[in-house]
């Protein structure tokens, strides 16, 4: 496909799917625009009769004629007024639409893609690309067939009062044509780099602000203001060559119109002399003229805004565009009302084509209610098993089973209401605290967030804050220390009530006071529930109902705490390097 059809096709797509339902709005944009083209018709058409009636000095014909301009004039702005109304009104509407079905296409988006954008980035396609595309798809769309209407009625009227007049002065204008539709090319290049850079931008300045305490821990504050220094300076360049390229245009279109209205000049005068056309009439014809050019300069930048907006929607369709795989199969049925025992048969995975896998073939089955540690170093593949579970991810080969049903053919939403999710990545909203801890449970009543709370020893700390389950807690959890956004965390795992626990070093942010009474919690929480436990820490692991032992992606051992250390194995070995560091 050459480019001139891919932006046609782009474009025809943005007006099949953000416009044409709201055709009736649209509609109204014509017709209001429609009106306005036809009063400004009349306004370049009644400076005949004006200039025609002051020469043969008949004063009395002049008040009929300025009713009449009355008339027109205010006809004008009403049109004008409520096409403006209903454009804005259609402009936000298809923001609207636009960031719903770009985050509804995120949200519902592999984790796989997600980790593969810069939040930054993401958040500049929403905001500033949405914006520009929304000019693209309604201001100079709308703007554009107002002025072509315009500007087909001035030079059918100019065309009326003189043929002659009007050829002369229109052979100027197809070479400026030429050399705006050029302008245009270019800028969409430079709009492309400018919005890619912005995302960049963005990025760059989210990862300074949540890491500030690292920044200035590192003494690195003069680092980074060389980095955002250098992004805004890339910026400012971008910008600079866009502006210059859109305004190009202007000088051009505004030589070749003096050029026009001189020949005009010359020409109309002639006219008037040999008798083909009276003063009034060139009056008219030269008010068509540069009432016409006024559109005519507004089709030339509703051409670069087009052209920004147009690259613009090229990257937010790549987001709009990107099929998940992890979505339910046209069979897929709710998950089954039995015991919730997991397993992982011959299961093998790797997070992307030509990584190395992070699981070799694993075998591995938790029978309900019961407790499995996975322990091993880091990398060793215990985190991806939990993350497969709640089909975070799909492996490459083998089965995941919940409940003795294969996890691909149950819907997610089933699926995933039966697992509660403790992360080392500890998630945390900018939201009050009780929010947060009934996240995804908002039916929850405040007495149950309070008994979570109590349950995962975070009940006293909130407490003594000032606003107590209202207190906001700042973005990430910004607010509150790393043990406190653990607990946090934990409590919103016990409000959840699934019969299924994943809890990936849970307690590791917590002190040993707070992990004891937290480790209780747990422990209580576990009866009667099916749990995946992943540590560091082996003493938090030893009550376990079996402990599995990975070592690059593989099963090396497995079995209690006592018959692991009483081999000299991989587990052994790790939980005597732990205790001799415990005890000194």
């Amino acid at each position: 496909m050459t480019k001139p059809d891919a932006r046609r096709g782009l474009l025809r797509r943005l007006l099949r799917t953000y416009l044409q339902p709201h055709w009736a709005q649209l509609l109204l944009a014509f017709v209001a625009a429609g009106v306005s083209a036809a009063m400004t018709f009349l306004v370049a058409n009644l400076m005949q009769p004006i200039f025609d009636t002051f020469i043969a000095r008949e004063s009395a014909k002049l008040i009929p004629i300025a009713g009449a301009a009355f008339v027109v004039f205010g006809v004008r702005g009403i049109a004008s007024y409520i096409q403006n109304i209903v454009v804005n009104r259609l402009g936000q509407r298809v923001v609207a639409d636009i960031q719903r079905d770009t985050y509804d296409r995120l949200i519902e988006a592999d984790l796989s893609v997600l980790h593969g954008q810069a939040a930054g980035a993401l958040v500049t396609r929403m905001t500033a690309d949405v914006n520009l595309m929304r000019y693209a798809v309604v201001e100079s769309v709308t703007n554009a067939g107002k002025n072509t209407v315009t500007l087909i009625a001035l030079v059918g009227l100019m065309f009326w009062k003189d043929w002659y007049l009007s050829t002369v002065a229109f052979l100027i204008f197809p070479l400026t044509g030429l050399y705006v539709s050029r302008l245009g090319k270019r800028l969409r290049k430079v709009s492309t780099a400018t919005q890619v850079e912005q995302g960049r931008f963005a990025s760059l300045l989210v990862q300074t602000f949540q890491n500030a305490k690292h920044v200035k821990a590192s003494g690195a504050e003069n680092f980074e203001k060389g980095r955002v220094e250098a992004a805004i300076d890339r910026l400012f360049r971008l910008n600079i060559r866009a502006f210059r390229i859109s305004a190009l245009g202007e000088p051009v279109t505004e030589l070749a119109s003096g050029l026009a209205v001189a020949v005009l000049i010359v020409v109309g005068g002639s006219r008037i002399a040999d008798g083909h056309l009276t003063t009034g009439g060139l009056v008219a014809f030269v008010t068509a003229f540069l009432l016409a050019y006024e559109p005519m300069k507004r089709l030339s930048r509703s051409n670069a805004i087009l052209q920004q907006g147009l690259a613009a929607a090229e990257r937010l369709f790549e987001l709009i565009d990107v099929q998940p795989t992890i979505v339910d199969a046209p069979t897929a049925q709710p998950l089954a009302e039995a015991p919730m025992s997991v397993e992982l048969d011959r299961v093998s995975f790797a997070y992307a084509e030509g990584r190395p896998p992070s699981l070799h073939a694993i075998n591995l089955h938790v029978p309900a209610g019961k407790t499995v540690a996975l322990v091993g170093a880091s990398g060793a593949g215990k985190t991806t098993i939990l993350s497969l579970i709640p089909r975070l991810y799909d492996p490459a080969d083998g089965i995941v089973r919940v409940a003795g049903q294969d996890v691909r053919g149950v819907t997610l939403q089933s699926l995933r209401h039966k697992i509660a999710l403790v992360s080392q990545e500890i998630a945390i909203f900018d939201d009050t605290i009780a929010a947060n801890i009934a996240y995804a449970t908002t039916q929850a009543s405040q007495a149950q967030i309070e008994d979570a709370a109590r349950a995962a020893a975070a009940h006293d700390f909130i407490q003594a804050l000032p606003d107590g389950y209202q207190t906001m807690v700042g973005e990430n959890g910004v607010k509150l220390s790393g043990g406190q956004r653990q607990r946090l965390a934990i409590a919103r795992a016990i409000l959840r009530d699934a019969p299924i626990l994943l809890l990936d070093e849970a307690t590791s942010a917590l002190d040993t006071e707070s992990e004891r009474a937290v480790q209780a919690a747990l422990q209580r929480l576990r009866t009667g529930r099916t749990t995946l436990v992943v540590a560091h820490r082996l003493s938090t692991v030893v009550e376990a109902d079996r402990i599995v032992v990975l070592e690059a992606g593989r099963v090396v051992e497995q079995g209690t705490h006592a018959e692991l250390v009483s081999v000299s194995g991989v587990y052994a070995r790790l939980y005597g390097t732990q205790l001799q560091a415990a005890t000194g």
